[in-house]
């Protein structure tokens, strides 16, 4: 599917789902649409766009930023914002690649996804069942949660689920992805459990619609906006909601965190990377190996935080 003629379109779909999918702060997105504007008027300058942007182009504006005498910081930032915003625009599918990926930026330090632990994502789990305006929104939530951590979906993905993929008590779910690549992903027990009580009562609900002359939904989530399920924008609030309710921070908690707390706690306990690449969807192994290191920095927070000698104390020997 082609991207949009509007530049001022790409940039905002692109601002409005990294408000939803990654709770962008309001700074955060403001710097991404600052950064972006100005590469939209360096390309309409040229009478180019950002469907045809060419690596050589991006290359060529980012000389004409150093050109002018722009930090190594904002040349930086700016060229992470084109890097976002073509992902964005392959993951929609209005690219078919990613012309900045391989671009060598100015420079700046790689930080490591925020994920949850175990203890925390048990406390969302919990709030879900117990957070809503009444069983039919639990049942919903719970749901959602549930599936979301056992699949390790991306927020997208779950949210346009058809429900023709929940029928039969499923063992296995099947995800359209990036770039309409299909995998599938195992279900937890919790989860085919959580996904049956739901689907039960949003089978009735849909009955109550269609008697009343509304059109069947094809979505496991259906909602009656534009989209017809489930918004990611509502589905974040709804996370943070969550997160309050089972008293774990809110800056913690977004869809993406629930995704990378799936990767890291399967390979914590021993998953390969080549599954977990699978699962999650990845093209190439390396953008999983990022979890390897956000492994390594729990266990090294794990050792300073419980280990006495990383505490000034004193190794005490056992034999006395």
């Amino acid at each position: 599917m082609p991207g949009p003629d509007d530049a001022t379109e790409w940039i905002s779909s692109f601002l409005e789902a990294q408000a939803a999918e990654l709770g962008a702060a309001t700074n955060t997105l403001l710097a991404y649409g600052r950064d972006l504007k100005d590469v939209s008027a360096w390309l309409a300058r040229r009478k180019r766009d950002f469907g045809t942007l060419t690596r050589e182009e991006i290359e060529a504006y980012l000389v004409d930023c150093d050109a002018q005498g722009l930090s190594k910081s904002t040349r930086a930032r700016r060229l992470s914002a084109i890097r976002q915003l073509y992902r964005f625009a392959f993951e929609e599918g209005w690219r078919s690649d990613n012309p900045a990926i391989q671009i060598r930026g100015p420079g700046r330090d790689k930080r490591l996804p925020k994920t949850l632990d175990v203890i925390e994502v048990d406390r969302l789990l919990a709030a879900a069942r117990e957070t809503g305006r009444g069983a039919v929104d639990r049942l919903r939530n719970t749901c959602l949660m549930e599936l979301l951590y056992a699949t390790g979906m991306r927020v997208s993905e779950l949210v346009a689920l058809p429900v023709s993929a929940a029928r039969g008590d499923p063992r296995m779910l099947l995800i359209l992805g990036k770039g309409g690549k299909e995998r599938m992903v195992p279900l937890s027990p919790p989860a085919r459990v959580a996904l049956a009580a739901w689907l039960k009562e949003r089978d009735r609900a849909e009955e109550r619609r269609v008697a009343k002359g509304a059109t069947p939904s094809r979505f496991l989530f259906p909602s009656r906006g534009k989209s017809g399920h489930l918004t990611r924008h509502r589905f974040y609030l709804l996370i943070k909601e969550l997160a309050v309710a089972g008293g774990v921070s809110p800056a913690k908690v977004t869809p993406h965190t629930l995704r990378h707390a799936f990767a890291t706690h399967l390979l914590a306990n021993g998953a390969d990377l080549r599954s977990i690449q699978t699962l999650l969807g990845h093209a190439d192994v390396a953008t999983t190996e990022i979890y390897t290191h956000v492994l390594d920095e729990r266990l090294a927070e794990l050792v300073m935080e419980h280990h006495p000698l990383a505490r000034g104390g004193k190794a005490t020997d056992p034999e006395g």
